[in-house]
């Protein structure tokens, strides 16, 4: 892959042919098309709010003082995978792998349905975790079976469909966590999970574009997704062993070093994981920069309210609300709307308007929405009126990310660039949950084997989100103007 302004095809590439646009007829296919690569898509955000709101009755049932990596395991596996994945689709059809990775994630979700101890737990959710590179390879595979003007559009609604996920998913964890609790919601998974599997089998067709085949670095990815790992191990344990413990250091520089190393290996290998050339665009990378920042503020400190809202309310030991999970969907109906409503809107106006503003917005909304939720959650009414800014900043962000990537790279560089953006945000995503869970635990209380917060942590966490808002809303700014989505003709770079 080229990373020049006008890259041409090489003889080792089959580049993706320019859509034709769609006859009487084709339309109904696209639809079918797009729906079939949002269900896949957003389950990963089913999965993240099932997941989320099962953790308190996980940590209770397993009585454990580790229920972070409940989340955790599953999102550093998809971080090692990830980058694999994004190789093979080049290999051998971004359709075909999707399916393997749907395959080995189903088992991951039967195995963690089954589990009769904690660690079992875990290997489960961690196999799950082979799922988490399906959104990265669903949204280039648009640019491949989208006509050219429609690109942004559908990829902005495949990101919108997480307002569906954000109203039926609170509702389907409240009746599962209330009726069946955990393992229901594990089941569930699994059940979504299969279904998307049926609709990528039946409805997607393959993706054109192909690479020749070469050696994988496989060193290179395990020492990307190793020092990701170790790097979240170490600030996880860092509250608990001291920051300036020989271990929590070890960990952290370790996993920095190898994440250099893996840098380095993969500039000077014939056959590299990824293209990083192409981050040397100040339109690459910033895009890159911004949309991760972003992304893994608004992903990463979720698990904030979840934990509030279904942690118990125990006098000196949890400042949990001690809400039903049906109770916390109904004063999540107005958010969940919102989502739909201005995600939605956002994907239509992203044909007119610049794509950074909002993600810009966005950001400012978040932040806005911490520091005035800080004061304010102690009921459902200040709970469902300041949801209305995390909803704003989600629609707006799920909607404008996966639209400044394509106007950021050209179609060869499309899948590469999902991956790299993907692994980015993923990476930082861990990052952000971990240090939530490290700000939660200094002002916490340890009761028969299971670990309950405070107060005064919920408090913290929010102003660590808020922090996190302003610094991703500023770097923002360093993004160029890009050209629009739905002037990009297939072939053509789009930043320089």
């Amino acid at each position: 892959m080229s990373s020049s302004t006008t890259p041409s095809p090489s003889p080792a590439t089959t580049p993706a042919p320019a859509a034709k646009a769609p006859r009487a007829g084709m339309g109904a296919r696209f639809a079918l098309i797009a729906l079939a690569l949002m269900w896949p898509t957003q389950l990963l955000s089913l999965a993240g709010l099932l997941g989320g709101n099962a953790q308190a009755s996980v940590a209770i049932h397993f009585r454990t003082t580790e229920i972070g990596w409940f989340i955790l395991v599953n999102a550093l596996v998809g971080t090692v995978v990830a980058p694999f994945a994004v190789k093979l689709s080049d290999f051998y059809g971004k359709r075909n792998v999707m399916i393997v990775i749907t395959v080995i994630g189903l088992a991951g979700d039967i195995i963690a349905a089954l589990a009769n101890n904690y660690a079992t737990l875990l290997i489960g959710r961690g196999i799950a975790g082979f799922y988490a590179p399906i959104a990265a390879l669903a949204y280039a595979s648009v640019r491949e079976l989208f006509p050219p003007k429609h690109v942004g559009a559908a990829s902005g609604i495949i990101g919108s469909g997480i307002a569906f996920v954000a109203i039926g998913g609170p509702f389907l964890t409240g009746w599962v966590i209330d009726s069946f609790g955990w393992r229901g919601v594990m089941w569930s998974l699994a059940i979504a999970t299969a279904i998307g599997l049926l609709l990528l089998l039946t409805l997607v067709p393959e993706t054109p574009h192909r690479v020749e085949r070469t050696k994988v670095n496989w060193l290179g990815g395990l020492l990307l997704g190793g020092g990701a790992a170790a790097l979240t191990y170490g600030i996880g344990k860092g509250g608990e062993w001291g920051w300036t413990d020989a271990g929590t250091l070890a960990f952290m520089f370790g996993g920095v070093a190898a994440v250099l190393l893996y840098i380095v290996t993969d500039l000077k290998v014939a056959h590299p994981l990824f293209d990083l050339t192409m981050a040397s665009r100040r339109g690459v990378w910033s895009v890159f920069l911004a949309t991760a920042l972003v992304g893994a503020t608004i992903f990463g400190t979720g698990i904030i309210g979840q934990l509030l809202v279904l942690y118990p309310k125990i006098p000196t030991v949890s400042d949990g609300l001690g809400m039903t999970a049906t109770h916390y969907a109904v004063i999540g109906i107005p958010a969940s709307i919102l989502i739909l409503v201005v995600g939605f809107g956002t994907g239509v106006a992203l044909r007119k308007v610049d794509a950074r503003l909002p993600l810009a917005l966005g950001a400012a909304f978040a932040a806005v929405g911490f520091v005035l939720q800080r004061s304010w959650h102690y009921n459902s009414t200040q709970l469902m009126l300041l949801g209305v800014f995390s909803a704003i900043a989600m629609g707006l962000m799920v909607s404008s990310i996966p639209v400044l990537i394509i106007e950021a790279v050209s179609p060869e560089e499309q899948a590469t660039a999902n991956g790299l953006q993907s692994l980015a945000q993923g990476v930082l995503t861990t990052i952000v949950t971990q240090i939530v869970y490290v700000i939660l635990a200094k002002d916490s209380t340890v009761a028969q084997g299971t670990r309950f917060y405070h107060d005064a942590g919920y408090k913290n966490a929010m102003l660590f989100g808020a922090a996190m808002a302003v610094v991703g809303l500023l770097t923002v700014a360093l993004i160029p103007r890009l050209k629009r989505a739905e002037d990009v003709e297939a072939g053509e770079a789009v930043a320089a």
